[in-house]
């Protein structure tokens, strides 16, 4: 999620690595996948799980008990400041450098987070031929592909994604979106219209937090604010440590709520300058909150 307005992101079209894995037998890395550079020194293992991060109670944060609602304001407002993560039944945190949380009670029903997960499973199922008609076009980002690619020889992702933007609805790809399976399309939707209502719900208490006017958290996020969606496929890849799934960017970002398909551990985030591993709470949304309110600082 952003403040109003579009973004305009572009990246080089590169080759499918779930195709290659899928299609060739592979022992090692192919060397332009190789990021030996990255420091893994400082990553614990399984016993640096973070116990604990903040858990924030959507239920309670709308709540229309004062004490209950200032409460969890209160420990979102800590939680920004001095941890940067809280979690709850959806899981928001931050990927790279700013806040991470996790929520729960955010009210989406359970069955149809299975219902897009499944979903989410089968697009990336499909046949080739049939993706290759929503891959990156030249130039753009939208689409299957790789993010943020920038020139040939550039190191990549170990990792397939499919990038677009939802909202506002008149900025969508007339290749992209209007072409996906009608059930998914449908599910989207859905999805977007919930997942929008948490997001502004989250900055409105942010903003309540930092003692910043409804009206002026309204008029920078309104109903017209700017959504994309993201679909990251993580192969089996028969060398981890040399690669990286996901590299972090500075793509001034406000707020990224995430949906974690699979119930697998490999969500690390840099705390202390140490990268740790964390256990998202089952049907958690994990949550990037960015630049949310540099605006007005």
């Amino acid at each position: 999620m952003e403040a109003k307005g579009e973004t305009q992101w572009s990246s080089i079209i590169v080759p499918s690595v779930q195709e290659m894995v899928e299609e060739k037998v592979i022992t090692t890395v192919p060397p332009r996948y190789v990021q030996p550079d990255q420091d893994k020194s400082g990553v614990t293992d399984d016993s640096g799980l973070i116990p604990n991060i903040p858990i924030i109670d959507m239920k309670r944060l709308c709540s229309s008990a004062a004490k209950d609602s200032d409460s969890e304001v209160q420990k979102l407002d800590l939680a920004c400041k001095e941890f940067g993560f809280f979690q709850a039944n959806i899981t928001l945190y931050t990927l790279w450098s700013c806040t991470h949380l996790q929520l729960v009670n955010h009210g989406i029903d359970l069955t149809f987070l299975d219902k897009t997960k499944l979903e989410t499973h089968d697009l990336f199922n499909l046949p080739m031929e049939e993706k290759k008609k929503l891959w990156q076009q030249p130039d753009e980002m939208e689409g299957f592909g790789q993010a943020f690619v920038l020139s040939e020889d550039q190191k990549l992702d170990w990792a397939d994604i499919f990038f677009f933007t939802m909202q506002p609805a008149q900025l969508r790809k007339p290749h992209l979106f209007p072409k996906l399976p009608l059930p998914f399309r449908d599910t989207l939707e859905m999805y977007s219209a919930q997942v929008k209502s948490i997001a502004k719900i989250l900055i409105a208490k942010m903003g309540e937090a930092l003692e910043i006017k409804p009206e002026e958290i309204e008029e920078r996020f309104g109903d017209d604010m700017f959504q994309s969606m993201r679909m990251n496929y993580y192969p089996p890849c028969p060398e981890p440590n040399q690669v990286i799934g996901l590299t972090p960017h500075s793509d001034a970002v406000a707020l990224t709520i995430l949906l974690q398909v699979n119930d697998v551990e490999g969500l690390q985030i840099k705390k202390d300058g140490k990268w740790v591993f964390v256990k998202p709470l089952p049907n958690a949304f994990i949550v990037n909150v960015g630049d949310v309110l540099e605006v007005y600082g």
